[in-house]
């Protein structure tokens, strides 16, 4: 059974957490301060220290969970047997966009904030890490997609031009206050046209060629 201080101990540290959430979520990371952060949840800044040594160790703990949950989402996905590469694309991009809108307000801490190249197999960060995991499940599905025999650069290519499509529909309605589930019901069939126009359009420029 834990102690009262290992509770009150937690208590602070979900405070803060929320704290910044609520903060980043509404004005920005880098316009937040440590003193903010802590005031908003009750504590002084060196108490927040205790617990997180920056902002970053802040950002990295709020967007740790919900990543791994959605790579794991992707990774079962990929897995799955007797489905086709086109619907298992369609399958990953709607988990993908599902769980953009559904945290909204966190999506740019998630996805943008001091990001670095989605490419690159060992980043510095352990954020960028997950962020470039999720990129690489994305790009095996895509890979999927596209003939055998296409290069490897240029399969990487359209696994960007694809990534940055689906960013580019979540940023659309990023700032959106209709519920979430009502969205996904209206913009389904839209969502789906997308990845069809992504295939139709990738085929026809790899006919050309």
């Amino acid at each position: 059974m834990a102690s009262k201080q290992e509770i009150r101990s937690e208590e602070t540290k979900r405070a803060i957490l929320t704290a910044a959430a609520d903060l980043f979520a509404t004005r920005g990371f880098d316009m937040v301060s440590i003193r903010e952060i802590a005031k908003a949840a009750g504590c002084s800044h060196t108490t927040l220290y205790i617990y997180f040594k920056d902002k970053e160790a802040l950002l990295h703990h709020l967007s740790k969970e919900p990543l791994q949950s959605l790579a794991l989402q992707m990774e079962e996905t990929l897995s799955k047997q007797g489905r086709t590469p086109e619907e298992i694309l369609r399958e990953i991009s709607s988990q993908f966009i599902h769980f953009c809108l559904r945290n909204r307000t966190m999506y740019t801490l998630f996805f943008m904030i001091n990001a670095s190249r989605i490419d690159v197999e060992e980043p510095e960060k352990e954020l960028q890490s997950l962020r470039n995991q999720l990129f690489g499940l994305l790009r095996q599905a895509v890979r999927r997609c596209l003939p055998t025999e296409i290069e490897e650069e240029k399969a990487l290519a359209y696994a960007r031009v694809y990534f940055y499509t689906l960013h580019g529909i979540v940023g659309t309605y990023t700032h959106s206050e209709e519920p979430l589930d009502s969205l996904m019901e209206r913009l389904a069939p839209t969502f789906a046209l997308s990845v069809d126009v992504f295939l139709a359009g990738s085929q026809k420029i790899m006919n050309r060629e």
